[in-house]
């Protein structure tokens, strides 16, 4: 697998859907260790990899809580259950630089998901970390964090980090 790189929006991946890992072989591993990579240089809480231009349903997060580093990789992560209780938090991307906005989601999910060693797992996860993990299944599934927001709002958004972008030499 080439170096991984970052997808800046607005790109046409973002409104693609992720297609299932069906096996978890040494490309995949070697997918969430890049992404993992990806993460700390950018000072990322989550990464999907749509955000790296792959259409596979693998997520990286790692909230780093007290400064402690745990990652952790999701295959083909899915939300089977969310709280009616909702929470409010300012998210941005490091796909659209120089922007974010309020968006309100389910404050406690459930995720059922596979590791890289091919095990099925369940993870509830309430408050901030599950903002994240759902801002990143987001990606998988054809949408980011600007599709929540009012066509105005949101255009407003995309003319600002496509001008940052420019300012920080990105050219898209």
């Amino acid at each position: 697998m080439t170096a991984l790189k970052l997808v800046f929006g607005p790109a046409p991946i973002f409104k693609e859907i992720a297609e299932k890992v069906e096996n978890i072989d040494d490309e995949i591993i070697t997918l969430c260790d890049g992404m993992r990579e990806i993460l700390y240089k950018e000072g990322a809480v989550g990464i999907a990899a749509t955000m790296v231009g792959v259409l596979k349903r693998v997520i990286v997060v790692d909230v780093q809580e007290n400064d402690e580093k745990t990652p952790f990789s999701m295959i083909n992560p899915e939300i089977t259950w969310s709280s009616d209780e909702t929470q409010t938090h300012e998210e941005g991307s490091i796909c659209f630089p120089g922007i974010s906005a309020p968006i309100t989601r389910p404050n406690s999910i459930k995720i059922d998901y596979q590791d890289q060693n091919g095990e099925t797992q369940t993870m509830t996860a309430d408050g901030y970390l599950a903002t994240v993990i759902q801002h990143e299944i987001d990606y998988l599934n054809g949408k980011t964090y600007l599709d929540y927001l009012s066509p105005m709002k949101k255009a407003l958004l995309l003319k600002r980090t496509k001008k940052y972008s420019r300012r920080s030499g990105f050219q898209g």
